[in-house]
Protein backbone atom coordinates (compact mmCIF):
# COMPACT_ATOMS: atom_id res chain seq x y z
CA UNK A 1 0.00 0.00 0.00
CA UNK A 2 1.10 3.56 -0.69
CA UNK A 3 2.21 5.79 2.18
CA UNK A 4 -0.67 7.90 3.54
CA UNK A 5 -0.18 11.42 4.88
CA UNK A 6 -2.86 13.26 6.82
CA UNK A 7 -2.22 16.96 6.36
CA UNK A 8 -3.65 20.44 6.28
CA UNK A 9 -1.36 22.89 4.51
CA UNK A 10 -2.59 25.61 6.83
CA UNK A 11 -0.26 23.92 9.34
CA UNK A 12 3.44 24.71 9.16
CA UNK A 13 4.65 21.16 10.10
CA UNK A 14 2.30 19.73 7.46
CA UNK A 15 3.81 22.02 4.85
CA UNK A 16 7.31 20.83 5.74
CA UNK A 17 6.32 17.19 5.30
CA UNK A 18 4.43 17.89 2.08
CA UNK A 19 7.36 19.77 0.51
CA UNK A 20 9.86 17.14 1.66
CA UNK A 21 7.86 14.23 0.22
CA UNK A 22 7.16 16.02 -3.06
CA UNK A 23 10.72 17.27 -3.50
CA UNK A 24 12.18 13.81 -2.93
CA UNK A 25 9.72 11.96 -5.14
CA UNK A 26 8.23 9.96 -2.26
CA UNK A 27 4.93 8.44 -3.41
CA UNK A 28 2.06 9.16 -1.03
CA UNK A 29 -1.66 9.52 -0.81
CA UNK A 30 -2.72 12.76 0.82
CA UNK A 31 -5.75 12.95 3.10
CA UNK A 32 -6.69 16.55 3.80
CA UNK A 33 -7.81 17.07 7.39
CA UNK A 34 -9.29 20.57 7.51
CA UNK A 35 -8.41 22.21 10.81
CA UNK A 36 -10.82 25.10 10.26
CA UNK A 37 -13.69 22.63 10.06
CA UNK A 38 -12.55 20.73 13.13
CA UNK A 39 -11.98 17.54 11.15
CA UNK A 40 -8.97 16.69 13.31
CA UNK A 41 -11.32 16.36 16.27
CA UNK A 42 -13.44 13.66 14.65
CA UNK A 43 -13.65 10.08 15.89
CA UNK A 44 -12.61 8.87 12.42
CA UNK A 45 -9.33 10.80 12.54
CA UNK A 46 -8.71 9.68 16.12
CA UNK A 47 -8.34 6.16 14.72
CA UNK A 48 -5.23 7.43 12.89
CA UNK A 49 -3.93 9.78 15.57
CA UNK A 50 -5.55 9.53 19.03
CA UNK A 51 -4.03 12.92 19.91
CA UNK A 52 -6.21 14.45 17.16
CA UNK A 53 -3.45 16.55 15.65
CA UNK A 54 -1.95 16.86 12.19
CA UNK A 55 0.33 15.83 10.66
CA UNK A 56 -0.07 12.08 10.88
CA UNK A 57 1.28 9.23 8.76
CA UNK A 58 0.14 5.72 8.00
CA UNK A 59 2.50 3.22 6.37
CA UNK A 60 0.50 0.01 6.02
CA UNK A 61 -0.34 -0.88 9.65
CA UNK A 62 2.23 1.49 11.12
CA UNK A 63 0.98 4.93 12.20
CA UNK A 64 3.10 7.86 13.34
CA UNK A 65 2.46 11.36 14.62
CA UNK A 66 4.71 14.37 15.32
CA UNK A 67 6.24 16.15 12.34
CA UNK A 68 9.92 15.68 13.23
CA UNK A 69 9.40 11.95 13.78
CA UNK A 70 7.65 11.70 10.41
CA UNK A 71 10.38 13.64 8.60
CA UNK A 72 13.09 11.43 10.11
CA UNK A 73 11.14 8.28 9.25
CA UNK A 74 10.91 9.41 5.63
CA UNK A 75 14.63 10.23 5.44
CA UNK A 76 15.55 6.75 6.66
CA UNK A 77 13.01 4.73 4.69
CA UNK A 78 13.47 6.44 1.33
CA UNK A 79 17.22 7.11 1.47
CA UNK A 80 16.92 10.73 0.39
CA UNK A 81 20.03 12.79 -0.47
CA UNK A 82 22.40 13.06 2.47
CA UNK A 83 22.22 16.84 2.78
CA UNK A 84 18.72 16.64 4.24
CA UNK A 85 19.90 14.77 7.35
CA UNK A 86 23.67 14.23 7.06
CA UNK A 87 25.42 11.01 8.03
CA UNK A 88 28.39 12.97 9.39
CA UNK A 89 27.88 13.08 13.15
CA UNK A 90 28.43 16.76 13.87
CA UNK A 91 26.46 18.00 10.86
CA UNK A 92 23.55 15.76 11.89
CA UNK A 93 23.83 17.07 15.44
CA UNK A 94 23.44 20.61 14.11
CA UNK A 95 20.17 19.62 12.44
CA UNK A 96 19.03 18.01 15.68
CA UNK A 97 20.04 21.11 17.62
CA UNK A 98 17.90 23.36 15.46
CA UNK A 99 14.91 21.00 15.54
CA UNK A 100 15.12 20.81 19.34
CA UNK A 101 15.29 24.60 19.70
CA UNK A 102 12.66 25.73 17.24
CA UNK A 103 9.79 23.66 18.60
CA UNK A 104 9.38 25.83 21.70
CA UNK A 105 10.94 29.03 20.34
CA UNK A 106 10.43 30.00 16.71
CA UNK A 107 7.30 27.88 16.29
CA UNK A 108 5.64 29.40 19.31
CA UNK A 109 6.29 33.00 18.30
CA UNK A 110 5.36 32.43 14.63
CA UNK A 111 2.11 30.74 15.60
CA UNK A 112 1.23 33.46 18.08
CA UNK A 113 2.00 36.18 15.53
CA UNK A 114 -0.39 34.70 12.97
CA UNK A 115 -3.20 34.14 15.47
CA UNK A 116 -2.89 37.49 17.18
CA UNK A 117 -2.52 39.49 13.96
CA UNK A 118 -5.01 37.69 11.71
CA UNK A 119 -6.80 34.61 13.00
CA UNK A 120 -8.34 36.03 16.15
CA UNK A 121 -9.73 39.24 14.59
CA UNK A 122 -10.56 37.83 11.12
CA UNK A 123 -11.21 34.13 11.59
CA UNK A 124 -12.71 34.05 15.10
CA UNK A 125 -13.95 37.63 15.45
CA UNK A 126 -11.91 38.27 18.61
CA UNK A 127 -9.93 41.48 18.98
CA UNK A 128 -6.44 41.27 20.47
CA UNK A 129 -5.26 44.13 22.73
CA UNK A 130 -2.61 46.25 21.04
CA UNK A 131 -0.13 45.65 23.87
CA UNK A 132 -0.56 41.87 23.47
CA UNK A 133 0.11 42.09 19.74
CA UNK A 134 3.14 44.30 20.34
CA UNK A 135 4.57 41.81 22.85
CA UNK A 136 3.99 38.94 20.43
CA UNK A 137 5.79 40.72 17.59
CA UNK A 138 8.66 41.64 19.92
CA UNK A 139 9.03 37.97 20.90
CA UNK A 140 9.07 37.02 17.22
CA UNK A 141 11.80 39.59 16.57
CA UNK A 142 13.96 38.11 19.35
CA UNK A 143 13.65 34.61 17.88
CA UNK A 144 14.38 35.87 14.37
CA UNK A 145 17.59 37.36 15.73
CA UNK A 146 18.55 34.04 17.33
CA UNK A 147 17.80 32.26 14.05
CA UNK A 148 20.07 34.66 12.21
CA UNK A 149 22.90 34.97 14.74
CA UNK A 150 23.05 31.49 16.25
CA UNK A 151 21.98 29.22 13.41
CA UNK A 152 22.41 30.98 10.04
CA UNK A 153 25.46 33.12 10.81
CA UNK A 154 27.36 33.58 7.51
CA UNK A 155 26.41 30.24 5.96
CA UNK A 156 24.29 29.68 2.87
CA UNK A 157 21.92 27.46 4.85
CA UNK A 158 21.41 26.79 8.54
CA UNK A 159 23.77 23.80 8.62
CA UNK A 160 26.20 24.68 5.86
CA UNK A 161 26.32 24.90 2.08
CA UNK A 162 23.25 22.74 1.37
CA UNK A 163 19.62 22.74 2.42
CA UNK A 164 18.66 20.44 5.29
CA UNK A 165 15.60 19.53 7.32
CA UNK A 166 16.45 22.47 9.56
CA UNK A 167 15.97 24.97 6.73
CA UNK A 168 12.74 23.36 5.58
CA UNK A 169 11.23 23.36 9.06
CA UNK A 170 12.39 26.94 9.67
CA UNK A 171 11.01 28.43 6.47
CA UNK A 172 7.60 26.82 6.86
CA UNK A 173 7.41 28.32 10.34
CA UNK A 174 8.34 31.79 9.08
CA UNK A 175 5.68 31.71 6.39
CA UNK A 176 3.06 31.68 9.16
CA UNK A 177 3.65 35.32 10.20
CA UNK A 178 4.33 36.22 6.56
CA UNK A 179 0.81 34.95 5.82
CA UNK A 180 -0.42 37.28 8.53
CA UNK A 181 1.24 40.29 6.92
CA UNK A 182 4.26 40.49 9.23
CA UNK A 183 7.36 41.94 7.49
CA UNK A 184 9.56 39.06 8.66
CA UNK A 185 12.41 39.70 6.24
CA UNK A 186 12.27 43.49 6.21
CA UNK A 187 15.53 44.96 7.48
CA UNK A 188 17.10 41.49 7.56
CA UNK A 189 19.00 41.13 4.28
CA UNK A 190 20.90 38.06 5.43
CA UNK A 191 17.70 36.25 6.38
CA UNK A 192 15.96 37.43 3.20
CA UNK A 193 18.79 36.04 1.05
CA UNK A 194 18.55 32.73 2.91
CA UNK A 195 14.80 32.64 2.25
CA UNK A 196 15.38 33.00 -1.49
CA UNK A 197 18.03 30.26 -1.44
CA UNK A 198 15.66 27.89 0.37
CA UNK A 199 12.85 28.69 -2.06
CA UNK A 200 15.16 28.02 -5.01
CA UNK A 201 16.47 24.77 -3.50
CA UNK A 202 12.92 23.50 -2.97
CA UNK A 203 11.66 24.81 -6.30
CA UNK A 204 9.55 27.97 -6.56
CA UNK A 205 6.47 26.20 -7.94
CA UNK A 206 6.41 23.62 -5.14
CA UNK A 207 7.14 26.27 -2.53
CA UNK A 208 4.26 28.46 -3.70
CA UNK A 209 1.90 25.50 -4.01
CA UNK A 210 2.59 24.45 -0.42
CA UNK A 211 2.12 27.99 0.95
CA UNK A 212 -0.90 29.06 -1.07
CA UNK A 213 -3.32 28.35 1.80
CA UNK A 214 -1.39 30.23 4.48
CA UNK A 215 -0.79 33.22 2.23
CA UNK A 216 -4.57 33.51 1.82
CA UNK A 217 -5.32 32.94 5.51
CA UNK A 218 -6.38 36.51 6.19
CA UNK A 219 -9.09 36.16 3.55
CA UNK A 220 -10.72 33.22 5.38
CA UNK A 221 -14.37 33.72 6.39
CA UNK A 222 -15.18 33.97 10.11
CA UNK A 223 -15.78 30.65 11.84
CA UNK A 224 -19.33 29.84 12.81
CA UNK A 225 -20.22 29.72 16.50
CA UNK A 226 -20.05 25.93 16.77
CA UNK A 227 -16.57 25.74 15.26
CA UNK A 228 -15.47 28.64 17.41
CA UNK A 229 -16.60 26.87 20.57
CA UNK A 230 -14.89 23.62 19.55
CA UNK A 231 -11.57 25.09 18.44
CA UNK A 232 -10.97 28.00 20.82
CA UNK A 233 -9.81 25.94 23.84
CA UNK A 234 -7.27 24.08 21.69
CA UNK A 235 -6.08 27.28 20.03
CA UNK A 236 -5.57 29.00 23.36
CA UNK A 237 -3.64 26.00 24.67
CA UNK A 238 -1.30 26.15 21.67
CA UNK A 239 -0.45 29.83 21.73
CA UNK A 240 -0.38 30.77 25.42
Amino acid sequence: MVLELYLDLLSQPCRAIYIFAKKNGIPFQMHTVELRKGEHLSDAFAQVNPMKKVPAMKDNDFTLSESVAILLYLTHKYKVPDHWYPQELQARARVDEYLAWQHTALRRSCLRALWHKVMFPVFLGEQVPSETLAATLAELDVNLQVLEDKFLQDKAFLIGSHISLADLVAITELMHPVGGGCPVFEGRPKLAAWYHRVEAAVGKDLFREAHEVILKAKDSPPANLIMKQKLMPRVLAMIQ
